[in-house]
């Protein structure tokens, strides 16, 4: 496997090294909110977000979807917010700090992700990481296996399609 992904960009002619990251600040539903509503309603920190509605509270943590690439070491990275249910979001504050081997939470992805268009959030299987790292988001498959995401996911993608994205990524509008 080559060690590092690098190729020239076809929009800004540099060269662009390493893997790509992309990363959200926020989930969607909280990034929806107005200031007022996010002021009153929500909290949010690097890894963790919170929306007190008045019938019930969403909960989310910052989590990493890998999409591999064929013939790099280093996979594409995602870095997601997903909804866990209150007794999952309690379990994982609980256990931040020192994070329990085989913990796997069910959780819903709450970004939508360019170039993977889905109408609806993903079901996916939220697997911690020890020592520091943001758990792993695995998609569900299934009835899902014609999700273009799922099958990357799944599959991988071709250095060709991980620049195709990142260069849509790096420099949309």
């Amino acid at each position: 496997m080559a060690a590092i992904f690098a190729f020239k960009c076809s929009n800004c002619e540099e060269i662009h090294e390493g893997s790509p990251s992309i990363g959200y600040r926020m989930p969607d539903p909280y990034a929806s909110l107005s200031e007022e509503q996010k002021a009153t309603m929500g909290e949010l920190s690097s890894d963790f977000c919170t929306i007190t509605h008045e019938d019930r509270t969403d909960r989310f943590i910052r989590a990493v979807l890998e999409v591999p690439i064929h013939g790099i070491e280093e996979p594409f990275l995602w870095g997601i917010w997903v909804s866990l249910s209150e007794k999952s979001f309690n379990r994982y504050l609980e256990t931040y700090d020192e994070p329990v081997d085989g913990d796997c939470f069910f959780g819903w992805v709450c970004n939508g992700i360019p170039d993977y268009p889905y109408g609806e959030s993903r079901p996916a299987d939220v697997v911690v990481q020890p020592g520091g790292q943001r758990p792993k988001v695995i998609l569900h498959r299934g009835e899902h296996d014609r999700d273009p995401l799922v099958i990357d996911q799944t599959r991988g993608i071709s250095i060709a399609r991980a620049q195709e994205i990142a260069e849509h990524v790096f420099h949309r509008d």
